[in-house]
This record gives structure tokens, sequence and C-alpha cells, in this order.
């Protein structure tokens, strides 16, 4: 899934702003993202006997569920888009110093991919149907798409880190909200922002000076 931060890549806002709707949604059986969630037993009822194959992560409550979902749902659409972002430079950028940048982006994307993969598979263990189409993700992002076509190294690295901080800004708000609700979903958003803190580190290397003063513009 980033300078001004353009929110990953930029300008989203902290999903905990979000969770009293999101709780309300889960009550209805609807997510705020307009993905369908499935029906949520508590603790005692017909689960616990074998009547329904309805569920969520047994001592979660439906509603820490449902508002977990949502904020993951907006991180699973930030990193999507991190993904194609990726893409998108390793296939235009060009001039010096090509070849690698080329090589460094694509071990950088099946990891954002995975992560993609990992984050869907969390909100599905929580009972909720995560939503990886096109269309979830124009409808909920609030950031610019990347600017570049061909451009030069230097550009796409500026670019590309904007993308990060946008990203890893919304990963770390995020974690405002998911200490309180699940601490196992917590750590999964822990263990992607070390690496993608990390990948940025490697973009941020190629624009500093030898005093760590990072380049505004290097066209």
């Amino acid at each position: 899934m980033a300078t001004t931060a353009r929110s990953s890549t930029s300008k989203k806002k902290a999903p905990s702003r979000s969770s009293a709707g999101a709780a309300g949604a889960a009550k209805n059986g609807t997510a705020k993202n307009g993905t369908v969630k499935r029906g949520i037993a508590k603790a005692g009822t017909a689960r616990s006997r074998g009547e329904t194959d309805t569920y969520t992560i047994p001592g979660m409550s439906e509603d820490d569920a449902g508002v977990t979902a949502e904020i993951l749902q907006r991180r699973l659409e930030a990193l999507i888009d991190l993904t194609l972002t990726l893409k998108h430079v390793h296939w235009n950028v060009v001039g010096n110093g090509f070849i690698g940048v080329h090589e460094m982006l694509d071990p950088q994307y099946q990891a954002v991919a995975l992560m993609v993969d990992t984050t869907a598979e969390r909100i599905a263990t929580m009972g909720v149907s995560p939503n990886g189409l096109a269309g979830s993700l124009v409808a909920h992002r609030d950031w610019e798409d990347y600017p570049l076509g061909r451009d030069v190294v230097p550009q796409h690295l500026l670019e590309l880190d904007a993308a990060y901080s946008g990203v890893i800004g919304d990963h770390r708000a995020a974690l405002d909200r998911l200490g309180e609700l699940d601490p196992v979903t917590e750590d999964m958003i822990i263990g992607q922002l070390a690496a993608l803190e990390g990948f940025q580190w490697f973009i941020r290397a190629h624009l500093e000076n030898r005093d760590g003063v990072m380049a505004k513009s290097l066209r």
C-alpha cells in the first residue's frame, strides 16, 4: 500500500474514528463496508449445541469482532493498493539505477501480497466476509491514485516514500483501537509494520545524503 503523506497511501482517516458505526453494523449483521456478516451466535446459544454453523472467535464478543473486522477491511484495502502501486513502479521506473530499484521492488510486492492474504483471512476467521474487490477499494479510499507513469528512479522513490508513509501511519493509528479489541490482531499489525517500515527504509536510503537529510525533489 506514503514528503506529504499520501495515505495509503495518505489521507486516510484513523480507523478508530469509525469504530462506533462498525459496532452498530455488526449488531445488524452487515459490516459497514457493505460485506455481509455471517451471523454470530453468543456463548451458550445454539452454536455451542451444534445447531448452527455461524461463529466468531471464541471469547470475542460480536461487537468487538465487527469493529475489528471493519478496521482490518480498511487495512486490507490499503495493502491491496500498495501491491498495485509497487508493481506499477516496477514496470515504469527508468533511468540511472533502474535495475537495482526494479529488482528491489518485487520482494516488497511479494511480502505485501502475503500481508493482504493474512489480513483477509483474519477477517474471515472472525466470521466476516473480507472484500478484496476493486469496487470496495475505490469506494472507501480517500487518497489519490499514484501520480507517476514512466519516470526516473528518484521521482518514483519520492512517491513511494509518500505511499509507505500513508500505509504505515494508518497502520499505527489502527493499533490504538486494536489494542483494546483483540491482542492477536494487534500483534499481526505490529508484525506488518515491522516489515513495512523496513521497506520504507530501503526507499529512503536512496534519497538521503550522508547527514541523513532526505531530498525533496531529484529531477
